[in-house]
């Protein structure tokens, strides 16, 4: 049994197609548990404790238990829409997203758009920033200005996992680090 590509199915899950298993979130994302240990055992060897194992050993944090844990679900990074009960909180004064340099020159013109995602996932850090565009190739770093951001009336929201949410950024609060 492979935990890290169960995970990935997990957040596949999660995140994105609960159909796959035959599921439904509600509208804040939750999933009975006990039906997603049934629709994954359905292909794979699972049970609550390797669903315990994936969410406690996930370096990303990227799960949650309600408190009886009959329903869990992804943090953030979802495609379609739920609302995980966000918070507007207001972000440092800079930020940092990270991506693989054939998406620079898009970026550099429109800004950061969420594309398949409800939003643009930024970085506390540079160095996180650049692990996450290493993902995808020669990475690119991009500094917002977050602090101007929300002086200008855009919302941003930070996940229980630590990562940074806001619906976009527009080009003028880029910059490109060196």
């Amino acid at each position: 049994m492979d935990i890290v590509s169960t995970g990935k199915f997990l957040s596949l899950i999660l995140r994105h197609k609960p159909e796959a298993i035959h599921i439904s979130l509600d509208s804040h994302g939750w999933a009975d548990v006990g039906e997603l240990i049934a629709g994954i055992a359905k292909t794979r060897e699972f049970n609550m404790g390797l669903l315990e194992e994936i969410v406690q050993t996930d370096g990303k944090q990227r799960y949650s238990f309600n408190e009886d844990k009959t329903k869990i679900r992804a943090n953030q990074g979802h495609s379609i829409p739920v609302d995980v009960g966000l918070e507007r909180t207001g972000p440092p004064e800079f930020l940092w997203h990270g991506t693989a340099e054939k998406y620079a020159g898009a970026i550099r013109q429109d800004g950061l758009i969420p594309k398949s995602r409800l939003y643009v996932h930024l970085s506390s850090d540079p160095q996180t920033a650049k692990n996450v565009g290493k993902r995808h190739g020669k990475p690119v770093v991009f500094r917002v200005l977050s602090g101007k951001m929300q002086k200008e009336g855009y919302a941003f929201y930070l996940s229980k996992n630590g990562v940074w949410l806001t619906e976009r950024v527009p080009a003028k609060f880029l910059e490109e680090e060196g």
